[in-house]
């Protein structure tokens, strides 16, 4: 039996599958939010949710004076979701500092919180990209050495080097999750926003894009963390996880129209050009995500952990197809 779980970040994409997952498993859940709706808004710091056995603890803003005391009482293991993700308009010094404040510094302080009401492990969702933009010619793998390219991926490596030195001189077990582009129903990122261009019917110019990328499945991933979570090997590990389906752009676009039911027509723009064109407009760093190879071998938690994804690549894309769909009209 698994003690009772605090998931941060709770209200995002991620955080609330993972809670919904949890509660299918009878697994008793603690989510920790930034704020709780009005009628729940202080002197109340908790509301329970009678219909799935979870608590919700409001612990306000994340950063490294957070205080975790209560949310951390009687929690068994911490799966911590919660991260700084958005690029800010400001100068790279202030956006580091910000990421570093959330991601880096509110990281060690729950990590420390959680070492002093002895919790027994801690499931740190981190991001493929402390590994680099891209790939060249073979599959980033846990062994290869790190290379963050913008604040979030080094506020996320350094993060993970915090709970390092934490898991050392402590009974805390540290597990890390490295993940590269999370899609399915209800992502509210760049994933979405290339379902809605493909369900545009506009042609579009990525013939030519046909270097492959990992992606993983919302609910592949749930299903990765919670066997953190559970297996007595993930402790003190750092596994890569994906959806073992590594695909081109162009062939993506052409399995989201399927799963949507539309027929889209590709364009052979050279991709020196595309790139031109992401320069001009201000999103290089969109079409890099789409353009470019980033590609992991996810086989150490398949070995060491006897993980494999629930759910295929297909399954995942018909679910996102069929929630965008249904989705009112705005």
């Amino acid at each position: 039996m698994t003690n009772k779980v605090l998931v941060t970040g709770a209200n995002g994409f991620v955080g609330r599958a993972t809670c919904t997952a949890l509660a299918d498993l009878d697994i008793p859940v603690r989510r920790a939010v930034r704020s709780l709706p009005p009628e729940a808004s202080p002197p109340v710091q908790w509301r329970e949710d009678i219909s799935r056995a979870q608590e919700t603890c409001r612990v306000g803003d994340i950063g490294e004076s957070t205080d975790w005391s209560k949310a951390l009482d009687g929690i068994g293991v911490v799966v911590h979701l919660a991260a700084h993700v958005h690029v800010m308009k400001k100068s790279g010094a202030r956006a580091l500092a910000e990421f570093h404040r959330v991601n880096t510094a509110g990281t060690e302080q729950l990590a420390r919180a959680a070492v002093k009401a002895g919790v027994r492990r801690f499931v740190y969702l981190s991001s493929v990209g402390v590994h680099g933009r891209s790939t060249n010619g073979r599959p980033f793998t846990e062994a290869d050495v790190p290379h963050p390219h913008d604040a979030y991926t080094m506020s996320k490596w350094e993060a993970e080097q915090k709970l390092r030195t934490i898991a050392n001189d402590s009974a805390l077990e540290i597990v890390i999750l490295r993940p590269p582009i999370v899609y399915g129903p209800g992502e509210p990122g760049n994933f979405v926003r290339l379902v809605q261009l493909v369900d545009s019917g506009l042609p579009l110019p990525l013939e030519a894009a046909s270097a492959r990328r990992s992606l993983i499945y919302v609910r592949n991933l749930v299903n990765a963390i919670i066997t953190c979570v559970q297996h007595p090997g993930a402790a003190g590990q750092t596994f890569l996880v994906s959806d073992g389906e590594d695909i081109s752009t162009r062939e993506l676009v052409c399995r989201i129209a399927d799963a949507l039911g539309r027929r889209t027509t590709l364009i052979p723009l050279p991709l020196g050009c595309l790139r031109v064109l992401g320069r001009l407009t201000g999103k290089s760093k969109q079409l890099n995500s789409l353009l470019g190879s980033l590609v992991i071998d996810s086989s150490r938690i398949r070995r060491e952990l006897a993980w494999s994804p629930p759910c295929s690549m297909s399954d995942g894309l018909r679910a996102t197809a069929d929630w965008y769909l249904a989705r009112p009209s705005t």
